[in-house]
């Protein structure tokens, strides 16, 4: 009976072993473009019926039909979604970072539960981020970029309203004088930005929802969750995009103390939200979401930044963009980004 060594690397000529190993690599790579695709298109549909929820006010199932309506508001949120992720990965590109494509994070639409059908994208990198430069630009792309996505769906929105009879398609009582006096609401908060475009871009003495009932209209609705979003990553803390920003910008010790700071506001803001809302005030001074994302910072993320082995200063241009990017955050954030009201109270 004769006897068969079993083919190993070692006993294989180089060329065969380097095909071998090219081949696993390409069908890890195939493999990982599958998750990724898999992860979107999910995403795509848990967004579509989000939306539909949104903006009817029904809650599922649907008939196929109607998941038409929920187009709007997946098509704008994953817009969003994509450039702020694929400017974090194509600045990581430029900079020779090794980085994932962006998986997309579902989130099924559940009744009675404020959900925006996704929990947002993240890319990890795969090599070190050996230079504060490297880290500034990888940190501010995807913020910006997301941003200027937001603002561009914003303007639209704001510009496309629908007359009254769209909400009264949903509401058919909304302009009675009973309306929304019994049962909670949900109310948006506004923010600095959010109010100057509405401002600017929507047209005098035409009907405008209030932020009671924006959530209905698939655009101003996806546009706000960019706001909000790109005002929760643009906190200087840890790894956050804003924590990379603040401490490329001011160096370990004084990002720390940035950092501290921001975790004591979101703190207290997310305190008095709690007891805003506890005692009945509803002043809208605060929100509880503000302590429990204080606390995902502080156990989670950490206030301190990974410390990056270079001590160079970023150049003027750099500094002037990261000082830009902290208006964004200011003129993003709300005190009371969700409120669940009682109108009679």
């Amino acid at each position: 009976m004769s006897e068969f060594s079993e083919p190993t690397f070692s006993n294989l000529p180089p060329q065969y072993t380097y095909s071998t190993t090219a081949a696993k690599e390409r069908s890890k790579k195939l493999k990982s473009y599958f998750i990724h695709i898999g992860l979107f298109i999910i995403t795509f549909i848990t967004t579509t019926i989000a939306g539909v929820e949104w903006t009817t006010g029904l809650f599922p199932p649907y008939e196929f039909s109607m998941l038409v309506k929920g187009l709007p508001y997946s098509i704008s949120i994953l817009t969003i979604i994509t450039f702020h992720e694929f400017g974090h990965y194509f600045a990581a590109k430029f900079h020779r970072v090794r980085s994932t494509l962006p998986f997309y994070i579902p989130f099924p639409p559940i009744m009675y539960f404020i959900n925006f059908g996704t929990m947002g994208a993240v890319i990890k990198t795969k090599s070190p981020i050996s230079s504060k430069k490297a880290m500034f630009d990888i940190g501010i792309a995807g913020p910006i970029s997301g941003f200027i996505a937001t603002i561009a769906i914003l303007i639209y929105g704001f510009m496309n309203v629908p007359p009254a009879e769209y909400i009264l398609q949903i509401h058919p009582d909304y302009f009675s004088p009973d309306y929304g006096k019994e049962g909670l609401q949900l109310v948006f908060g506004d923010s600095i930005l959010f109010m100057l475009l509405r401002e600017i871009f929507v047209q005098p003495n035409t009907f405008f929802p209030p932020m009671s009932e924006i959530y209905h209209y698939p655009y101003l609705c996806a546009g706000w969750f960019g706001l909000f979003v790109t005002s929760m990553n643009m906190i200087p803390v840890g790894q956050l995009d804003g924590g990379h920003i603040s401490y490329t910008m001011f160096g370990d010790k004084k990002h720390y103390a940035v950092s501290s700071i921001a975790f004591i506001f979101l703190f207290v803001v997310g305190v008095a939200g709690i007891l805003d809302s506890t005692l009945g005030f509803n002043f809208g001074i605060g929100w509880s979401g503000w302590l429990f994302w204080a606390l995902i910072l502080y156990f989670i993320i950490r206030l301190k930044h990974p410390p990056v082995n270079d001590d160079s200063e970023l150049d003027t241009k750099r500094k002037i963009l990261g000082w830009i990017s902290f208006v964004i955050l200011i003129l993003s954030f709300s005190l009371a980004p969700i409120m669940i009201t009682n109108p009679v109270m």
